[in-house]
């Protein structure tokens, strides 16, 4: 695809074709009207069979239409059964039209009735298919012929000519591919051929080898039952020394069993002496924990008497914490007012200081100027 132009795409994919004028909408409204007529026409005959069951769909004005048009379609069969009259026959005939005008005129108006019928009415295929799909590959005929400029024409035969080029140039490839395949299919035939006689020799081998093997395995058998007649004599030789080690090993486990016996005997006594010590143990260690938990029991309840008053004692320390809390943001609240204050009169004495400082100063300043005054005008005096 990315090869093919841009026009030839549009042309050889007719669902690319867009119209570009409004004479090209006008055309193809009418054609897409007529494909819709057609349809309709189709269904007409099936509706018409089954009146009652689409009346209530229809509606009464599509429903007399319908039986009219039922009507003028058995007369002109029946004139036409009849030779008679032709223009009562042309005259039933143009009546006929204008019934299917009027009645395709209805369903147009009503294009949701027209889309449910077509979806409900079930139509056997009849001859009238093929006529509105052939219109129908006519309508996209047409659409392309008014879409296909004629560069874009151009270009279609163009690439029609590149393409039988390449299909040329493929089949010569595929010739040779087709040659190189019967040389390889040659070859592995005789590779196979080749292989077959070494599996003959092979087998050949195999049996002669079969022969070899039985001869030895013959001997092997001989020398296998010499050896187990001798391993037989050995294994006799050794259960006889068992046997004895056997009966040696049963008087020893006999004089241990009577060893054992004494000493369990023994044993036993002292098991009872212990065990009575034990329940010595046990009762002592019951009455113990008998007096350990009633002494337990008063110190949980002494335990639990000072717990209820701890926290009592801790919700008040809690209480007096708070209060404690509260006077000590209270008295460093106070103490930084205080100091505040404290630096508040020190900086107002530092200003009055300053401005009594400055005052002096004006005052030392002006007596000092009058003083100045008073001298230049004696002086001016004695002047003259």
């Amino acid at each position: 695809k990315a090869g093919i132009p841009l026009g030839v795409m549009k042309v050889l994919d007719p669902r690319q074709l867009k119209p570009d004028s409004m004479e090209t909408e006008r055309i193809l409204t009418v054609l897409d009207e007529t494909i819709v007529k057609l349809e309709i026409t189709r269904l007409i005959p099936r509706i018409i069979g089954s009146l009652e069951r689409y009346a209530r769909m229809l509606g009464p004005e599509i429903t007399s239409s319908l039986l009219e048009h039922q009507k003028l379609s058995m007369e002109i069969e029946h004139q036409l059964a009849s030779p008679g009259d032709e223009e009562s026959v042309t005259a039933v005939e143009q009546r006929l039209k204008c019934s299917l005008r009027n009645i395709l005129r209805l369903f147009l108006a009503n294009p949701l009735l027209y889309h449910g019928l077509k979806y409900e009415v079930r139509v056997r295929e009849s001859p009238a298919d093929v006529f509105i799909k052939a219109f129908m590959e006519f309508r996209d005929f047409t659409l392309e012929r008014l879409l296909t400029s004629p560069d874009e024409e151009k270009e279609k035969i163009q690439f029609m000519e590149d393409i039988s080029l390449r299909v040329e140039k493929n089949m010569e490839t595929i010739s040779a591919l087709r040659e190189e395949l019967a040389a390889a299919i040659q070859t592995r035939d005789e590779e196979v051929n080749r292989k077959d006689k070494t599996i003959e020799n092979l087998k050949t081998s195999m049996e002669d080898l079969a022969k070899d093997c039985k001869a030895d395995i013959q001997q092997i058998m001989k020398e296998g039952e010499k050896q187990q007649k001798e391993d037989e004599e050995a294994s006799q030789d050794r259960c006889a020394r068992l046997k004895q080690d056997i009966l040696r090993l049963g008087a020893q486990f006999n004089a241990l069993v009577l060893e054992h016996r004494a000493s369990e005997l023994v044993l036993r006594k002292e098991k009872c002496k212990a065990e009575r010590e034990i329940q010595k143990w046990v009762q002592k260690y019951d009455t113990d924990m008998t007096e350990k938990q009633a002494t337990y029991e008063e110190l949980q309840a002494a335990y639990n008497e000072e717990k209820a008053q701890l926290s009592l004692l801790m919700e008040k320390h809690a209480l007096l914490l708070q209060e404690y809390t509260q006077i000590e943001e209270e008295r460093r609240m106070l103490k930084e007012k205080e100091e505040e204050a404290e630096r508040e009169e020190a900086r107002r004495n530092d200003a009055a200081t300053c401005i009594q400082a400055f005052w002096k100063g004006y005052l030392v300043r002006s007596i000092y100027k009058s003083k100045l005054k008073k001298g230049k005008g004696k002086g001016k005096g004695k002047g003259k």
